[in-house]
């Protein structure tokens, strides 16, 4: 039976109403494709604490979390990822990649136009609907 991986996905949204996409390098799985940045939550971690632990690790900046957005089960080769995407405002600090290819932001609109790790798609579908 494969294990459960719990990853938190932020996101974070600007004050023109653009969302945060960072583009996967090549050196890591799912390799050049779209995600909302994140990460592991860690054994005694709350999801809010690690995805600001997350943030400021692969971002360098600070965000405030303020809501649950969604929750779903993909299916990897190795495990099966617990994906909880968490709305968030950068508080401090400017998003830079330090382990993604590639940050860019868009609107909800153009969210679909890009290539997408498949645990992401289901957020971003429900985003992309979302007025």
């Amino acid at each position: 039976m494969k294990r459960t991986i719990k990853v938190v996905a932020a996101i974070i949204e600007n004050d023109q109403k653009e969302i945060l996409c960072a583009l996967r390098s090549p050196r890591m799985s799912t390799p050049n494709r779209w995600e909302f940045p994140g990460g592991k939550v860690e054994q005694n971690e709350d999801m809010y604490s690690a995805l600001e632990r997350e943030i400021e690790e692969e971002l360098g900046c600070k965000i405030r979390t303020y809501e649950l957005f969604s929750e779903n089960y993909h299916e990897h080769e190795m495990a099966i990822i617990r994906l909880i995407a968490i709305k968030c405002s950068i508080i401090d600090g400017i998003p830079i990649p330090h382990e993604h290819s590639k940050l860019i932001w868009l609107k909800r609109e153009n969210l679909l136009s890009l290539n997408w790790a498949p645990a992401d798609i289901p957020a971003v579908q429900q985003l992309a609907d979302e007025k």
